[in-house]
């Protein structure tokens, strides 16, 4: 090897940046309305102003000390923090421990993205965007070690003073490092993680810090005795891959500091897909229902908006203890019609009800970008594709603490590169979709 190649990276002293926004949907709606800086606010998917039905797409961090959180449903929300608006007319409530509630706003968010990505891209070679309030950045050409935090802070400085919303950085020679470095300061942030110290940084965290690890997984490692990062990076490599697989020496590696990947642009992504893992495996059809129903529509949503339409409509369900099934259906053509994306998911999933399971996932594939005419719906059919590899594919929570369509801090792209998750691991995921009404138990219900 390379006596000036860093063990574990894919090239001498490579500096990752990676750039998370804080709460960027409370954070956009505080750039429009500055009054509401500094206040409990709550983002909602499906909500409309004064109405309880949807869910939490994120909350602002003072929204979060009432325990507020993403993909709660927004009368659980209510409960917990009741709008300004109505604690002003109701004597039982008091209005300083009350929040603001905003209905989301995409077009508004992906603009203010937009900004940022054009400042981002000024100050790097390589940037991979990975969801709307994130990236990755390659600078190692650009700024050495010795320079790394001041051009950090002042990347940071510039998107707040130019766009007027809050971000966290991470650095370190790997992206796996910087992902978990962007989060260990958060709000507005920096974390440096020099070269040949990352597995220091990580000995002490806990193992559901490592990029990979979501709480499903976490739960699994910690009854091999395995809680921290540094237990993690010191496990018997053959007792993961027992365990879990490939993706436990995968982890493993993270948490000891190599991570080969580089930096690199993203293309059209050959499919889009959304999953959720259960805190327990569930057997009851009504909760399984509801979150396919979420994931369906965010998937979506999520492929509308970047344009694309798809051919093949499927669904993942993974059953204890990893066996992991797949069912999927063919259109002639592609199409955008996301009411045939929620049936034919939920249809899917049908044979899987009443059985336990653990994750659900929905996934859109076959993806065509092109402004052709839309396939004829008729003639829909063909069914393929059962698997029981015992795997589980990687787990990531949403550090930042924001749901939505398209917006859980990491996306399971399928473009070719790494998957950076997309499972919103140990969360229920309502927040993709309008809260359903309750008292729904059966599939017919849904359709």
């Amino acid at each position: 090897m390379d006596a000036a190649r860093l063990p574990g990276t894919n090239r001498p002293e490579q500096v990752v940046a990676h750039v998370d926004m804080d709460c960027f949907y409370a954070a956009c709606e505080q750039r429009r309305e500055p009054a509401l800086d500094g206040e409990p606010l709550v983002v909602g998917m499906g909500y409309e102003s004064g109405d309880a039905h949807g869910a939490v797409a994120t909350a602002s961090y003072e929204a979060r000390e009432y325990g507020v959180e993403s993909a709660m449903a927004i009368s659980e929300a209510l409960e917990r923090l009741p709008r300004k608006v109505d604690a002003v007319d109701d004597p039982e409530l008091d209005v300083d421990d009350a929040g603001f509630y905003r209905p989301v706003d995409m077009e508004f968010y992906e603009s203010v993205a937009a900004d940022v990505r054009a400042i981002l891209r000024e100050e790097a070679d390589v940037v991979r965007e990975v969801s709307i309030d994130e990236a990755y950045l390659d600078v190692t050409d650009r700024v050495g070690w010795d320079g790394v935090e001041a051009w950090a802070d002042d990347l940071k400085a510039s998107v707040e003073s130019e766009v007027g919303v809050a971000a966290s950085v991470g650095v370190a020679p790997t992206m796996s490092a910087a992902k978990v470095a962007s989060d260990r300061d958060k709000p507005d942030g920096l974390v440096v993680v020099e070269p040949g110290t990352v597995r220091e940084f990580f000995a002490d965290l806990p193992v559901e810090d490592v990029h990979g690890v979501g709480p499903v997984t976490a739960r699994e490692l910690d009854e091999l005795g395995i809680e921290t990062a540094g237990d993690l990076a010191a496990a018997d490599p053959e007792r993961l891959d027992r365990r879990f697989g490939e993706r436990g020496r995968e982890i493993r590696r993270y948490a000891r500091g190599e991570d080969e990947r580089a930096v690199t642009p993203k293309g059209d992504p050959k499919s889009l897909s959304r999953e959720s893992a259960f805190t327990e495996a569930t057997d009851d059809s009504a909760t399984t229902y509801r979150r396919v129903n979420t994931l369906a529509a965010a998937v979506a949503d999520r492929a509308r908006r970047k344009g694309a339409r798809y051919q093949t409509i499927g669904i993942k369900v993974v059953t204890p203890p990893f066996d992991v099934h797949t069912r999927a259906r063919s259109l002639p053509g592609p199409i955008d019609e996301p009411s045939l994306v929620r049936r034919t998911a939920l249809d899917l999933l049908g044979e899987f009800e009443g059985e336990r399971v653990r994750k659900v996932g929905v996934r859109v594939s076959n993806l065509d970008f092109s402004a052709g005419e839309q396939a004829s719906l008729g003639g829909f059919g063909g069914e393929s594709g059962d698997t029981a590899d015992g795997t589980d594919d990687a787990e990531a929570t949403d550090e930042d603490g924001q749901a939505g369509l398209g917006a859980f801090a990491d996306e399971a792209d399928d473009d070719g590169g790494e998957d950076t998750g997309g499972d919103v691991d140990g969360t229920s995921a309502d927040a993709g979709a309008v809260a359903l009404p309750a008292g729904q138990t059966t599939l017919a219900d849904f359709r």
